[in-house]
């Protein structure tokens, strides 16, 4: 049986917004599929000609990718709950790219962060450990 694919995964398709497993089962389905090669060819006319569906503006502005700034509350647990449970659902059940690509790169810029704060700490504390001793001697 042939995998069933809608207009809004192909839509998403021709956006490069699917995650790559699914945009893989399309581009193995459109070789053998003169069909579903034609569906890709009747949407990306209609979108040539100016004419969009509520989803493919929704896909194509990112409306529903939270900020940065929310992104980084979320990382840090501060989000009300809500909030958080959407994001979640952004990453698990969407799979949205964007969703998922903002929380990897918040996630490593944390990281190198905490990296270069260890690594600052380390090096002031062994600077500043002879001068801590010789404080020390000059007060008695």
């Amino acid at each position: 049986m042939k995998p069933q694919f809608t207009d809004a995964d192909l839509e998403a398709y021709l956006d490069e917004s699917l995650n790559s497993d699914r945009a893989t089962e399309i581009e193995d389905a459109l070789a053998n599929d003169k069909d579903l090669l034609n569906r890709l060819a009747m949407i990306n006319g209609r979108r040539d000609a100016g004419i969009h569906t509520l989803g493919e503006i929704w896909r194509r502005n990112q409306i529903g990718v939270p900020t940065p700034e929310v992104m980084g509350n979320f990382i840090l647990g501060i989000l009300p709950e809500g909030d958080s449970q959407y994001i979640q659902f952004r990453m698990d059940e969407l799979k949205c790219c964007f969703t998922l690509a903002m929380f990897n790169d918040l996630k490593t810029q944390q990281s190198e962060n905490s990296e270069l704060s260890q690594t600052r700490r380390e090096r002031i504390y062994k600077t500043s450990a002879g001068l801590l001793k010789r404080g020390n001697s000059d007060e008695e």
